[in-house]
């Protein structure tokens, strides 16, 4: 029952060449490579001197670093990388002083696995390499450092340690000399930071179940171990005179086995250690609660040493990921961001005196929905929300003038480019680099979603945006589900570049006369803990899935949708979802297509549970391994009737590419129709533009041909 998506492109083009497109076509009024064509910011990085920044920009898959300066902060492009060659930057940094600036050209740093490794997505007989470069901020050629990951600039402008294969590297910034291995130590070594006075680096070293925190001084010096425990030790931060380190420790593996079909409490505390004597003591402890484990949120703990003696970091305690500040040598936490949103995207100002944040806060309340830039000081509850309105504002960091923020700003019709604004509220927002939009980039042709809400059959209030097409009558739908699952979808252009692309689909879709929804399932951030964190979700039942059928039963009740005429998509988890929705209510679902989507919950992980190696067990190990299978897809392709597109690249690092095979086995043996799009040496994250466009394409075209109406042209719908 399988075939090629090229003969149903063909035969969908000719139909259209031959007698003129749908009704709902025929509101398409630009192409999918238009509403993805403009250029895509990442990585936005300061100096800690003066007003120089720096950011990556992906143009349709060519990656360079761009950088401005104050006052006028006119853009400049550093990098000549032309091809779309599926090579990311990452890592990108400035030197203190403004001089240089450093990135990690290659690899795919934010997979699950083998972040290190090359990507080939061009198939060359040579693969390129993971290399760590460097180039003056005033321009000149990019000087190759060496093999590896995670630069950090010394202090002293003049150096840059990185990772190669577990290990410390450090080379002279102007590449007058080689890379040198710094030191050589058991584990695989990461975290890497440098004292103020750039004499020191301390790092975490890996080692298989437990973690240390050690600190280099130099060839002569034995590394300093910083009281090891039976723990795991992480995020190492430097006082500001260089004679301490604040650290996370949290349990390293071991003890009785936990049930597994219930969130378990995830201990952690702070430490503050004296670099000399490598002894340290707790300074806060999180609560026993489950509200105080371990956060899963952007940057986790977020920990940062600030002014005034003050340690932050971020914790779920009252039910949202909000930050907390306490003094160094222990005593009570200070709420600095009380109220019912999350915080994201944080940085600690180069003075240590502020935080800067992107938060889901507002005046308005769909600002839940969106987000936009605050402050606080380290050491009071004083917050300030510095951006208003409609648009998305992220990414913020404060330049080292301390009077300048740089962030990344967008709307629900033009998509994020780097700005600056004064570091007050309300100020004006300058946009740069505005006129690298392309001249047929529709910014004016896309819809504005509108906020929904809907409630699940066991009342859980969800989240989402609906995308309406213009024009009157019974439409076609569609039900977006994203990945992560720790994500939430926006009011508008989102900050990450798999949700950018997918922001556009959702707009082409719309273009084509579909009714869109994305939905902010649970088990999403945005919405507090226990939204994040519901009962019997995930592996332990997939309650989450009760949202998507909502969002499907809430579309088909409107008065502007064909309720025969429901799709849905999604990757990665969102893929995962669409297998489980097509699986379960293809009565509700008519097609669907299922992006790297997991199949079988229990591949790889069954022996852990029910044969670990030792004696004992969870004490619900045979009620888990049950659970794991009947919250997976594959469990339930006997209801499955409806067609489905499977697309995965089989480099991917996130999802196995063998749950796409194992799911096509099964949906051949059950006789349900089904097309695929295999893309060779690519990853999770379409490395190249051209993949990206064409998962975009041959999506559209899957739901054109099963969910719009051509019977005027004399084929079957749905064939």
């Amino acid at each position: 029952m399988t075939k090629s998506i090229l003969p149903g492109l063909y035969l969908y083009f000719v139909v259209y060449l031959m007698f003129g497109a749908s009704a709902g076509a025929a509101a398409q009024s630009f192409s999918i490579e238009s509403v993805m064509s403009h250029p895509f910011p990442t990585e936005l990085t300061t100096a800690a001197e003066g007003s120089r920044m720096a950011w990556a920009f992906n143009e349709q898959g060519r990656r360079n670093v761009y950088v401005a300066e104050g006052p006028d902060f006119k853009y400049r492009r550093l990098t000549n990388y032309l091809k779309d060659d599926g090579q990311e930057i990452t890592s990108l940094s400035v030197s203190n002083d403004g001089q240089w600036v450093v990135y990690v050209r290659g690899g795919e740093h934010g997979s699950i696995w083998d972040a290190h490794e090359t990507v080939n997505p061009e198939s060359l007989p040579i693969p390129p390499k993971v290399e760590v470069w460097s180039v003056l901020f005033n321009g000149g050629e990019p000087i190759r450092i060496g093999e590896g990951s995670y630069p950090v600039i010394s202090p002293n402008n003049k150096e840059v340690a990185y990772t190669y294969k577990g290990q410390v590297w450090l080379a002279p910034l102007d590449g007058s000399a080689p890379a040198q291995p710094l030191f050589v130590t058991r584990g695989n070594v990461g975290s890497l930071v440098w004292s103020p006075d750039g004499v020191q680096l301390a790092f975490v070293a890996n080692r298989q179940g437990h973690a240390f925190i050690g600190v280099y001084t130099n060839p002569e010096t034995p590394i300093k171990w910083i009281a090891p425990a039976l723990a795991s030790d992480r995020s190492p931060r430097w006082s500001p005179d260089g004679k301490r380190l604040a650290f996370v420790r949290t349990q390293g593996t071991g003890g009785a086995p936990q049930p597994l079909l219930e969130w378990q409490h995830r201990p952690w505390s702070i430490w503050v250690a004296d670099v000399a004597t490598g002894e340290a003591r707790q300074v806060w402890k999180a609560p026993q609660t489950l509200r105080g484990s371990i956060p899963r949120t952007n940057g986790s703990f977020n920990l940062r040493w600030a002014a005034g003696e003050r340690i932050v970091y971020v914790s779920y305690e009252d039910g949202w990921p909000h930050l907390y500040s306490i003094p160094a040598d222990g005593g009570k936490p200070l709420l600095l961001t009380p109220g019912q949103f999350a915080v994201e995207h944080v940085k600690l100002s180069h003075d240590r005196k502020w935080l800067v944040f992107s938060a889901n806060t507002g005046p308005d309340k769909e600002d839940i929905d969106r987000r936009h830039v605050a402050r606080v000081p380290v050491d009071k509850t004083a917050m300030e929300v510095l951006t208003t309105g409609e648009g998305i504002e992220t990414m913020p960091v404060l330049m080292g003038d301390g009077r300048t923020l740089a962030l990344l700003s967008a709307t629900a019709q033009r998509p994020p480019l780097p700005a600056v604004m004064d570091f007050k509220r309300k100020a004006k927002i300058q946009l740069l680099a505005e006129d690298l939009l392309p001249s047929d980039y529709p910014q004016q042709k896309l819809v504005i979603p509108k906020q929904v809400t809907f409630k699940a059959e066991d009342g859980v209030l969800v989240h989402g945006q609906l995308f309406e097409p213009k024009g009157g009558g019974k439409k076609p739908a569609i039900v977006y589900i994203h990945g992560g699952p720790s994500r939430q979808m926006l009011l508008g252009w989102h900050y990450s570049d798999y949700y950018n692309n997918v922001y556009a689909m959702n707009q082409y879709l719309a273009s084509m006369g579909f009714v869109v929804l994305s939905v902010n399932y649970r088990l999403g951030i945005g919405y507090g803990y226990d939204f994040q964190h519901p009962e019997n979700s995930g592996e332990a039942g997939a309650s989450e899935y009760k949202d998507i059928q909502a969002a499907g039963k809430w579309l088909a009740a409107q008065p502007q949708v064909d309720a025969k005429r429901i799709g849905v998509y999604g990757g990665s988890y969102g893929g995962y979802l669409t297998g489980l929705a097509l699986a379960h209510n293809s009565d509700l679902f008519a097609a669907g297509v299922n992006i790297h989507g997991m199949s079988d919950l229990t591949y790889g992980g069954i022996t852990r549970i029910l044969y670990p190696d030792r004696y004992e067990k969870a004490p619900d190990a045979a009620q888990a391994a049950e659970a794991m299978w009947k919250s997976s897809p594959a469990a339930w392709v006997a209801n499955w009737t409806s067609p489905v597109l499977l697309i995965h690249a089989d480099d991917d690092r996130n999802v196995d590419f063998r749950d796409s095979m194992d799911l096509a086995r099964r949906l051949e043996d059950k006789g349900v129709p089904f097309e695929t799009l295999v893309l060779v040496d690519d990853t999770h994250h379409w490395m190249r533009f051209a993949n990206a466009v064409k998962v975009n394409a041959a999506t559209a075209d899957f739901f054109k041909r099963k969910l719009l109406d051509i019977s005027e042209v004399g084929l079957q719908k749905g064939n």
